[in-house]
């Protein structure tokens, strides 16, 4: 009698704990289950960053996760957008332009020797000079005319960088040459530059060009565009006594050792003008007005 008691509890006992059991498996996660402090669910946010990176149901939240970090408006009555990472960007733009401006020599540029007169448009310049009815017109542009090699000298000097051995940079624009003579409807022209080397030797030559010939051609006057159906001789493989006559026709035109320093010196001056002028652009462009 005792024993089939006994096997009914244990039997009642096994039947309530099933079915206890079952109703916990089978009962859905509710919202407060989901956002119980107890819950396994809720994890810190790099278990969530970790979770991303693997395939699965995380990955859905992966846009807005990521759309949080985007950029903070801020409140401005100019109608433009303007972020923090703006404010940031004005005030280095402004300590830029104040450090520019204190190594800057002058905010006049340099005259150039021998009468030339010049015209500025832009980064575009031409230098003007006639002699005994000739014209002679040398147009450069700065855009594109400090040399690659600045850039490999100052990563070397990045060590031990200092006021003092911090090199300058020099801009040496490549330029034309234009000598008109009145009673003639062509120009000879003379596309010029200056060789990395900076020293072109000729034969006999005591003195070494700053400057070098890479082209001569002759074009209509006042053509903007190079006519490329003009005949054009290039130096590379041009004897040497023709192209040192070449060099000479332009050194008594005034074109010479002295000119190109001094161009080198004036367009300088121009590019770090122009340079400074437009930090003052893209500051005004960012900051609010």
């Amino acid at each position: 009698m005792l024993k089939s008691l006994s096997r009914a509890v244990s039997t009642a006992v096994r039947i309530s704990t099933t079915t206890m059991f079952s109703a916990r498996t089978l009962q859905p996660l509710t919202r407060s289950t989901l956002c119980s402090p107890n819950s396994g669910t809720i994890r810190p946010f790099s278990r969530s960053l970790w979770m991303m990176s693997h395939n699965g149901a995380a990955s859905i939240y992966r846009p807005k996760l990521f759309s949080s970090k985007g950029f903070t408006p801020v409140s401005c009555g100019c109608g433009s957008l303007h972020t923090e990472g703006d404010k940031a960007f004005g005030n280095f733009l402004s300590d830029e332009i104040k450090e520019e401006k204190k190594i800057q020599k002058s905010n006049t540029l340099p005259k150039m020797s021998g009468g030339w007169e010049l015209q500025q448009n832009g980064t575009e310049a031409k230098l003007i000079r006639t002699i005994s009815g000739e014209k002679v017109t040398v147009t450069f542009n700065v855009n594109n005319s400090i040399p690659p090699k600045f850039e490999e000298e100052a990563e070397q000097a990045q060590g031990q960088k200092s006021a003092e051995n911090e090199p300058d940079i020099v801009s040496s624009p490549n330029f034309v040459v234009e000598v008109t003579k009145q009673a003639e409807k062509h120009s000879l022209v003379f596309d010029c530059h200056y060789p990395e080397d900076e020293a072109i030797h000729g034969e006999g030559e005591e003195e070494s060009d700053i400057f070098a010939i890479r082209e001569v051609s002759f074009q209509p006057e006042g053509d903007v565009e190079w006519k490329e159906t003009a005949y054009t001789l290039n130096t590379d493989s041009l004897d040497w006594a023709l192209y040192d006559h070449l060099m000479d026709f332009l050194a008594d035109r005034g074109v010479d050792n002295t000119f190109a320093d001094e161009l080198i010196e004036l367009s300088t001056a121009m590019e770090h003008h122009e340079y400074i002028k437009f930090l003052e652009d893209l500051s005004g462009f960012v900051k609010c007005n």
